[in-house]
């Protein structure tokens, strides 16, 4: 395990409010599978978004102004690269015809992948760093280049790589069923819920690939990590129900999201000639994102008052 300030009773405890979360987010509010409405999804939102500034002020409280806001860069980080990861969430229920209701549960299950995948990659990109300082460079460097190639690259369609892995290593029943797996003539088949599970897992590895390095780039410490991914990854499933609708109208979003990956890419690599504050940072990954948005807000003003008039 690599070094971090606090104690295991402090990791217990958090997994814990994890471990609540997640039972009475299935078990008891999402219980029936049902379609998630805007104003339900802007509710949840919320409260998730709540939930990340509180565990930011116990932080700040307990651990001091440095911890608190590396946690908030940390989590506007994963925010930011989660919206690019939505774009891919529509593709693959789109391309398995995957119906509303049956939506939430993937995502659910998905979103409890990816925190097992998520911890285990933060213990390991820990300890490369930890034991081997020059890890930082190559970090650096690899998020610069991601950030660059996601500029210069279109959102993939329905061949994208998650959706072909899951038609490739699963056989698929045709239909919508409310289960994951369905037998057909005595032999087991998977259904599309599970093919779309398995995409969605699939492509929250290559983007976790991105975001740990991106938020190793703010704290060495491995809690700060995996909280701020992990508080994240909770609200994302009521992010994708409040955005889908508009997610395409929001065309700004990829440039602002390549630049804050080369934002934190040169953060690693220039850290011991140039260091950059936690407060400098969650500064310009904000501005960005709101800069995105704005401008993708002011760009259609014109064209509903053209409609209007």
């Amino acid at each position: 395990m690599p070094d971090t300030d606090f104690s295991p009773l402090v990791w217990a405890g958090f997994c814990a409010l994890l471990v609540g979360l997640l039972a009475l987010d299935l078990g008891v509010f999402h219980r029936r599978a049902r379609p998630i409405g805007s104003r339900e999804s802007a509710i949840w939102s919320a409260v998730w978004i709540g939930l990340a500034v509180a565990f930011g002020l116990f932080l700040f409280a307990r651990f001091g102004e440095v911890r608190a806001m590396e946690f908030a860069t940390g989590y506007l980080i994963e925010k930011a690269l989660a919206v690019d990861n939505l774009f891919l969430f529509v593709v693959v229920f789109g391309a398995f015809a995957l119906p509303r209701e049956q939506q939430h549960r993937v995502l659910f299950w998905g979103v409890f992948g990816a925190l097992l995948m998520r911890a285990g990659l933060v213990i390991a990109g820990g300890m490369v760093l930890e034991r081997f300082h020059w890890a930082v460079y190559v970090f650096g460097a690899a998020l610069a280049i991601f950030g660059v190639k996601l500029a210069f690259t279109r959102s993939e369609g329905k061949d994208s790589f998650a959706v072909r892995l899951s038609r490739r290593i699963l056989p698929i029943a045709e239909g919508s069923h409310g289960t994951f797996t369905v037998r057909h003539r005595g032999r087991l088949l998977a259904t599309p819920l599970l093919a779309a599970l398995v995409a969605v897992e699939a492509a929250d590895l290559a983007f976790a690939v991105e975001s740990i390095p991106a938020v190793y780039a703010v704290t060495s410490d491995p809690f700060i990590v995996f909280t701020s991914n992990a508080l994240a990854l909770l609200g994302m499933r009521s992010l994708y129900f409040l955005l889908a609708a508009w997610l395409e109208r929001f065309s700004s979003l990829k440039p602002a999201l390549a630049l804050i990956l080369v934002f934190v890419g040169m953060k690693m690599l220039l850290g011991n000639v140039l260091p950059i504050s936690p407060l400098v940072s969650v500064t310009v990954i904000a501005a960005l994102l709101a800069g995105a948005m704005s401008f993708d807000a002011l760009r259609r003003r014109p064209r509903r008052e053209a409609r209007g008039a």
